[in-house]
């Protein structure tokens, strides 16, 4: 009698792994397949005006790193901060931060 039981436990156990794997495989599959990204003008626009990354971030109550990760596509800022760049610069949001959403054929593969 125990050892059916444990074949039974044994059996359960494989099916959640089995389906603990799948439903891995279809997040990876759906990370993989789409990727948002945020690009921007920041630094285009911020020479424009003669400025440094340090006279912007003091301008905004930032720091300079915050600056320098937003220009470099690291660091997407919070809608305040968009807000405030955005209001700094005079244009709006979208002249500002452009929303790409891509597609990638590396789902596929898996």
């Amino acid at each position: 009698m125990v050892k059916k039981e444990n074949r039974e436990k044994a059996y359960l156990c494989k099916i959640n792994l089995t389906v603990d794997i799948s439903c891995f495989i279809m997040v990876v599959k759906l990370t993989l397949q789409r990727r948002d990204s945020l690009e921007n003008k920041v630094e285009q626009y911020r020479k424009e005006l003669g400025e440094t990354q340090e006279e912007l971030a003091y301008a905004l109550g930032v720091s300079r790193q915050t600056i320098i990760s937003i220009e470099k596509g690291k660091y997407n800022p919070s809608i305040i901060l968009a807000f405030k760049i955005a209001t700094h610069f005079k244009r709006t949001i979208e002249e500002i931060f452009i929303y790409k959403e891509e597609q990638s054929d590396k789902a596929n593969e898996i």
